[in-house]
């Protein structure tokens, strides 16, 4: 049998199913796109496009943020990735969960109090506004950017499967369809349409989450023990799958490259573009921090059910049929489904359906809230405060936003189609290693150092950025490896899959070396105004 024959080979079995399967997932499409049509009729200025007025609560913010954080790469790329490394997969989950700690601790307050819009205010505050303005919305683009490669690459993968596509023309016409809507749901909906959607995507992903940990649990006596027992004989490692190492052991430089990865997971979320804008959709500070809470409630839940998600796969479906339908496991979790309802039975077809369009969901919504911060930055950031020297009108911002999302869909759909094989969750992670390489140090600098100056930030974000980047783009993930984006190529000359074991202690370097460099005089008295505000609210939009 061919890889493309056994490629959709669960999912052709619910072939008889599939108008079944079409219809569900086409009724999810048109209500999340009522939603933003709705929405954007509340839209009326630049605040409600940008920050949906602030007048979402608390609760409603912690949801969103779920929505925001649980994305292709926690449904998808975790599930798969603990089908196929066991202990090692989970890690994933370990490293995002306990990022919000640093969030929570470090930014989420100060941030809320001290910004209005974008990660630039917060520098511009008390820095040069045009050329911090300009880096903080260069680096703004390229986070989203990489992050978005992971969902178009998830998307791909799961409409795919859904539809019996094998065609690699196919794939990209699907990863392109996801690409219009995204750029429609940031268009007509702005915030508070990406927000209504990813608060109703957060429920649908608990709950499917939910049912398919109590469908897992139920298929094993609710014995965790004999689930793992299974799943660890039914992947052919034995004991190995259970035990640290089948990824990340080995060789130093495989060891090094867990090390990367779990610096650039617990840095990353605090530095992530589309979650430091979700801070100020709240009316203060103490909203802000209620809402993270919120966040790390829901999301801390969702990684625990993970394990049922992947070792429930790894139990059920052979590691063969796991990567012959995607490389890199990403379809672990809808194969899961499918297999728990009865690969030629309806129910499977409904659970395949509603799993598949839960995690379409989630791709979606993460897609709109990553193009929203992008285009929020250009638009406010360089459109507004750099191009037009703060002269524009709100009305011309969201004008500029609009076609700024536009832009950056064309460019994620583009790389999206290259990036169809890599693991979702792998993809992230180099999101996570270039915001913690570029923003997190200048944030942190701005809020908490009194001497740091505009040439610190400056080389902090460029420097930051340009060594994450310029180190992915020459490691396996780009060529020189199998399921590389270029696997035909090698270019390739730095050993670590992810980068932030250098880039993030670079970014924290430069910053502070651009600082004791600068001539420039630091205005303390600025910094002191910035100090009290970040921590009292004093004089927060």
């Amino acid at each position: 049998m061919s890889p493309d024959q056994t490629l959709f080979l669960a999912a052709n079995e619910a072939g008889e199913h599939r108008p079944l399967i079409i219809t569900l997932f086409g009724v999810f499409v048109v209500a999340t796109l009522f939603i933003t049509v709705w929405a954007g009729r509340q839209t009326k200025d630049a605040a409600d496009f940008y920050a949906g007025g602030r007048q979402f609560s608390a609760f409603q913010n912690g949801l969103a943020v779920s929505g925001d954080y649980m994305s292709a790469a926690s449904f998808l790329g975790i599930a798969g990735a603990i089908a196929l490394f066991g202990y090692d997969g989970f890690l994933y989950s370990i490293g995002f969960l306990v990022a919000w700690l640093v969030a929570l601790l470090l930014v989420a307050e100060p941030l809320r109090n001290s910004g209005r819009y974008t990660m630039g205010d917060v520098l511009a505050y008390r820095m040069r506004q045009r050329p911090v303005r300009t880096a903080a919305g260069t680096s703004t683009i390229v986070v989203s950017i990489f992050y978005l490669l992971a969902q178009m690459a998830g998307a791909g993968v799961l409409v795919s499967l859904l539809l019996g596509i094998t065609s690699d023309a196919g794939k990209v016409l699907i990863v392109a369809l996801v690409g219009v809507l995204m750029i429609v749901y940031v268009s007509i909906g702005g915030m508070k349409g990406t927000t209504w959607v990813q608060m109703v995507k957060a429920v649908l992903l608990i709950g499917g989450t939910i049912l398919i940990t109590f469908l897992v649990l139920l298929k094993f006596n609710f014995n965790i023990s004999d689930l793992l027992g299974s799943a660890a004989g039914n992947s052919g490692k034995g004991a190995a799958f259970l035990e640290p190492g089948l990824k990340y052991g080995g060789s130093g430089t495989t060891k090094l490259d867990f090390i990367s990865l779990s610096i650039a997971l617990v840095l990353g979320t605090a530095g992530l573009p589309h979650i430091l804008i979700r801070f100020y959709t709240v009316p203060n500070a103490k909203a802000a921090r209620k809402s993270v809470n919120w966040a790390i409630g829901i999301i801390g839940a969702f990684y625990l059910m993970t394990i049922a998600l992947g070792f429930g796969a790894a139990a059920l479906i052979s590691q063969d049929e796991i990567i012959a339908s995607n490389p890199s496991g990403n379809t672990a979790a809808p194969l899961l489904a499918l297999h728990l309802g009865g690969v030629d039975s309806a129910w499977g077809a409904i659970l395949l359906a509603t799993i598949s369009a839960v995690a379409f969901a989630t791709i979606l919504a993460v897609v709109a809230g990553l193009t929203l911060a992008s285009s929020s930055s250009f638009a406010h950031d360089i459109y507004a405060n750099v191009i037009r020297k703060g002269r524009a009108t709100g009305a011309e911002e969201v004008r500029a936003a609009r076609w700024a999302t536009v832009f950056i869909g064309v460019v994620s759909i583009g790389l999206g189609a290259l990036a169809r094989d890599l693991n979702v969750a792998g993809l992230v992670a180099l999101a996570f290693a270039v915001a913690a390489s570029a923003n997190l140090p200048t944030i942190l600098y701005s809020l908490f150092w009194k001497r740091f100056t505009t040439r610190g930030a400056l080389w902090s974000i460029y420097g930051g950025l340009t060594v994450a980047v310029g180190l992915v783009l020459f490691s396996p993930v780009v060529s020189g490896a199998p399921k590389a984006m270029f696997p035909d190529v090698d270019f390739a000359w730095f050993p670590l899959q992810n980068p932030g074991i250098i880039s993030i202690p670079f970014g924290f370097l430069m910053g502070w070396l651009g600082t004791v460099l600068s001539r420039e005089e630091p205005d303390t008295g600025k910094y002191a105004e910035l100090e009290v505000r970040s921590l009292t609210g004093t004089g927060a939009h």
